[in-house]
């Protein structure tokens, strides 16, 4: 499970400003009690993430460093959608670019925000009969290695907190039939 390639990345500095990859706004709003005051609100569109299954009942993972934990994780394959990018397209997409594996059937089972304080709409997408197809094709700053798990030693790994989109995984998991709502 050690791809030379997926790896702790170095930090060489900081910037005191957005470099361009999120767009954060200011947002000036008056509250019901007539006073005002500022929001920072990270604005995007549609982002997928894939919970992926095989017909043998493996989870297919990317393992990649994320800068925002600071670590390697096991993490759900996904993205940004382009620009008119439809959701389903989007997650085969990158399903295909991350893990080089493509799904029989691909089903939106839920639509959330990042966060309270972002536009960013996030699709949670189930993909069944997924097989490899293709040897991956991250894009540029990418890093990644695809890793097979059980679907039990998943719902483990969710529970754990140790990936980042638990509550895209726990609605695909609740979708597939592997956990109750």
């Amino acid at each position: 499970m050690d791809d030379a390639r997926v790896s702790e990345w170095t930090q060489t500095g900081e910037l005191d400003e957005p470099a361009g990859f999120l767009e954060v706004r200011a947002r000036r709003y008056r509250y019901p009690d007539g006073n005002e005051d500022v929001w920072d609100i990270l604005v995007g569109g549609a982002t997928v993430a894939v919970v992926a299954l095989t017909d043998d009942e493996q989870v297919v993972l990317a393992r990649q460093y994320r800068p925002g934990p600071g670590r390697v994780l096991l993490e759900l394959p996904g993205g940004n959608a382009d620009q008119d990018e439809q959701v389903e397209a989007a997650a085969a997409r990158e399903l295909l670019e991350e893990t080089g594996y493509e799904a029989a059937t691909l089903e939106v089972v839920m639509q959330t925000f990042l966060a309270s304080y972002a536009s960013h709409r996030r699709h949670a997408v189930l993909a069944r009969g997924c097989r490899k197809v293709a040897e991956p094709r991250p894009g540029d700053g990418e890093f990644v290695e695809t890793v097979l798990m059980p679907v039990d030693a998943f719902v483990q790994h969710v529970l754990s907190g140790q990936m980042t989109d638990t509550d895209i995984a726990f609605a695909g998991l609740v979708a597939a039939g592997y956990l109750k709502p």
